[in-house]
């Protein structure tokens, strides 16, 4: 059955608004001490335990969910702003940011509540750091492709098989980790999959760093060999995970982390060019702010309706195909922009050296939350087309 894709006209609320300005201080103070520095960040590993903790004491890790787990019961367009301002400057998120995204939306619905009560409230303070495993060897983020197997052993299950491309496995404390529970019927290849909730310390599991071309390894290779994991730790319905894991790339890939890992290029892109940039230069970063900003507000649009309950998958999935595609060929159009400016050592060697990072990165942006190909099936599919 098609569905009709449709981006709320949505806009940030004064409170939202309001909010920016104290991220906005809390940020600067952070660089004035000396935490990072956002002309250097964007080639760090991001992961910074102290910086999560007091990201926590802020309440804005979790802000969105009930107090009774340590959150502020805030809107998702505030956490949007958090987002969206902290990504701006390359802010060493990485220790909190996948739980907050969307391990905890996904404990909320599914986990039991003494794991709630538990894990909760740690996320919210900054001090417990999740990975996500879905992404297996030869089916990439084609989810109903998993052959990783989860097989009932007594009251407990066992896990056998390897995920690939876990971002930041080697400092993740848990994983909500998909496995194959049943085979995939005839006619619904979907069927059989199921959570599970992953202690990453647990016998049984080898984390292998994957190098990138960057240098950083913030990919890994995840291999599961006879894991033993407790019954309490299935999330939701066995066999039926398609429709949790479907409904939670919805909030992986309709962030401003989606079109801003890039950003810093198109910052200092300006600051190369200058105040009075000829007027190639000025018509080429004008077309980039443009496209920028229908990007911002497509994203914005998706953030309200899940504010509003609503599972925006496919506006999810077109956010993150358009922002991949923006980010990736940002640096590539930047130094083309940049060919002819000045080559004042002021402003061209920041600029220089984070092109250089960013060309070497761009490649691997597809890989997070789903490639451009299984993204347009997903698209595809739910507008009847296949």
């Amino acid at each position: 059955m098609s569905s009709p894709i449709q981006f709320d006209p949505v806009r940030l609320p004064a409170d939202a608004e309001a909010l920016r300005r104290e991220v906005r201080d809390f940020l600067s103070d952070e660089v004035a001490a000396g935490t990072f520095d956002p002309d250097a960040s964007p080639m760090s590993d991001g992961h910074d335990v102290e910086f999560s903790r007091r990201v926590g004491a802020k309440g804005w890790i979790g802000m969105t969910w009930p107090k009774e787990y340590g959150g502020q019961e805030r809107s998702f367009l505030e956490r949007y702003v958090v987002t969206e301002e902290f990504r701006a400057v390359s802010a060493p998120v990485r220790a909190h940011f996948t739980a907050d995204r969307q391990s905890g939306p996904v404990l909320l619905k599914y986990a039991p509540e003494e794991i709630k009560m538990d894990i909760l409230p740690r996320i919210t303070r900054g001090e417990c750091c999740f990975c996500i495993g879905m992404s297996e060897p030869n089916s990439g983020s084609d989810l109903f492709a998993a052959k990783a197997k989860a097989e009932k052993a007594d009251t407990d299950w066992r896990l056998n098989g390897t995920k690939i491309w876990t971002t930041n496995a080697q400092n993740a404390d848990y994983m909500i980790g998909l496995f194959r529970t049943s085979a995939p019927t005839e006619d619904n290849r979907r069927h059989g999959l199921s959570q599970f909730l992953i202690d990453m310390t647990w016998p049984g599991i080898d984390v292998n760093p994957i190098v990138s071309m960057a240098g950083g390894s913030e990919f890994n290779e995840v291999v599961f060999t006879d894991c033993k994991v407790p019954a309490d730790h299935v999330l939701g319905e066995i066999d039926g995970a398609w429709k949790q894991a479907t409904s939670e790339l919805a909030y992986e890939r309709s962030g401003p982390e989606r079109f801003l890992e890039t950003f810093y290029v198109l910052v200092e892109l300006v600051r190369a060019v200058g105040d009075n940039p000829d007027t190639r230069s000025a018509e080429g970063i004008g077309r980039l702010v443009a496209q920028l900003h229908t990007l911002r507000r497509m994203s914005v649009s998706v953030n309200g309706m899940l504010q509003a309950g609503k599972e925006p998958v496919l506006e999810g999935s077109i956010v993150k195909d358009l922002g991949t595609l923006w980010q990736q060929a940002l640096p590539s159009k930047a130094r083309d922009l940049a060919a002819f400016s000045g080559s004042d050592a002021g402003n061209r060697v920041a600029f220089d050296e984070l092109l250089r990072h960013a060309l070497v990165i761009a490649p691997k942006l597809t890989i997070q939350g789903g490639t451009t190909e299984v993204l347009r099936g997903i698209i595809a599919r739910g507008l009847g087309l296949r």
